[in-house]
């Protein structure tokens, strides 16, 4: 062979590489846009170049290991702003409804004390007063103890619905943890290929 001929054969070889890394980058362009799953496989079919060039092709690989780098990198940030908000709302309700508890605890405390006073005025009076004030106090005392009884309900939903928020969002949680694992066993599944 000729000198020359070798040489515009290296030259033309040169040439052919350039191009099939255009279309690689150009491909990888497109998939990133249309977000599409940046693998070899689908780099290499979009590109119209083999599997084998991109792996063996310093400057492919490299084009591709990044490229796939930054893709699972914007996964996984996308992952974790949706995990911080499915946490944030459940734990905005958990808060509310230890907040309503709470207030229906103290609630309930304030007329059991109330009907305690109530109770030992009712004595007092059973023992001072003619019947027809001890008929008015034995209705106050009737409503007041079905408010009361009303609260005790209240309190008691209230603890059953803070407990199932609280049931929430431990299942929330470990669904978000096995997601993240998942996530974490696809990212390492591609990167063991290359």
């Amino acid at each position: 062979m000729r000198p020359g001929s070798t040489a515009a054969a290296i030259a033309a070889r040169q040439r052919q590489t350039e191009e099939k890394l255009a279309r690689v980058e150009t491909a990888i362009g497109q998939l990133r846009r249309e977000r599409g799953r940046l693998a070899v496989r689908a780099i290499a079919e979009r590109a119209g170049v083999s599997a084998t060039f991109l792996y063996e092709n310093e400057a492919a690989r490299a084009l591709v290991k990044d490229a796939v780098a930054d893709s699972r990198s914007r996964h996984d940030r996308q992952a974790q702003r949706e995990h911080d908000r499915i946490e944030a709302s459940w734990r905005e309700r958990s808060l509310n409804a230890e907040a309503e508890l709470t207030r229906a605890q103290k609630e309930v405390f304030a007329h059991r004390q109330r009907i305690g006073e109530l109770m030992g005025q009712l004595r007092d009076f059973d023992q001072m007063v003619p019947g027809e004030s001890v008929q008015q106090l034995t209705t106050e005392n009737t409503t007041l103890k079905h408010r009361v009884h009303q609260l005790t309900q209240e309190h008691r939903k209230l603890q059953e619905r803070l407990e199932g928020a609280r049931s929430n969002l431990r299942f929330a949680k470990k669904r978000i943890a096995d997601l993240e694992a998942q996530l974490l066993e696809q990212g390492n599944a591609p990167a063991a290929r290359d």
